[in-house]
């Protein structure tokens, strides 16, 4: 449905939510199963501040082939300026409201239960922030080196990729030695 491809674009791609909520169907390359990340809209005290990306840096994300059917059917219809995760009733996707109707309330149907089957205070509750780190987990375990993660996480250097998610790459060291055998 429209609001689970919200959550699995962000999962599989790691665009930050604004990114996401700023994308127009011409920001697509469906061939290439590319998306173009140009821009960025953010909610301030209720008013909408359309911007550059963090760090003013364009970039080209990848995402699976499985997303694109749903993507496609998305934007069925629509026009090159239309944006394509937009709200219900149209206009900007806003991430107070799909936290509040969606986000939350899926992550509470998630929630572990205790020996009484009552739901648990000491789990610790994600957030939509947490579904970039998923995407990097997504990407490193799927062999993705540092500076593709760095490109599709839009970070400004790979030394910060690495500080973030270090502790995930893989210990290559007996590859490079068995490598120089």
């Amino acid at each position: 449905d429209r609001d689970s491809l919200v959550i699995r674009f962000l999962v599989y791609t790691g665009l930050r939510y604004g990114e996401m909520a700023a994308l127009r169907v011409r920001d697509f390359d469906m061939l290439r199963r590319r998306v173009n990340v140009r821009e960025s809209v953010t909610e301030v005290a209720g008013k909408l501040t359309w911007s550059t990306p963090k760090n003013h840096e364009r970039r080209s994300v990848p995402f699976p082939r499985f997303l694109l059917e749903d993507l496609a059917a998305r934007m069925a219809g629509r026009r090159r300026d239309d944006l394509v995760f937009a709200a219900p009733a149209g206009g900007v996707l806003r991430i107070a409201t799909f936290r509040t109707r969606v986000f939350n309330k899926a992550v509470d149907k998630l929630r572990p239960l205790d020996d009484d089957g009552n739901p648990t205070t000491d789990w610790p509750r994600p957030t939509l922030h947490d579904l970039r780190h998923t995407a990097a987990s997504l990407a490193i375990s799927a062999g993705a080196n540092v500076k593709a993660v760095q490109t599709m996480l839009g970070h400004k250097s790979a030394a910060l990729t690495l500080d973030t998610y270090a502790d995930l790459f893989p210990d290559d060291l007996e590859a490079v030695a068995n490598a120089f055998d």
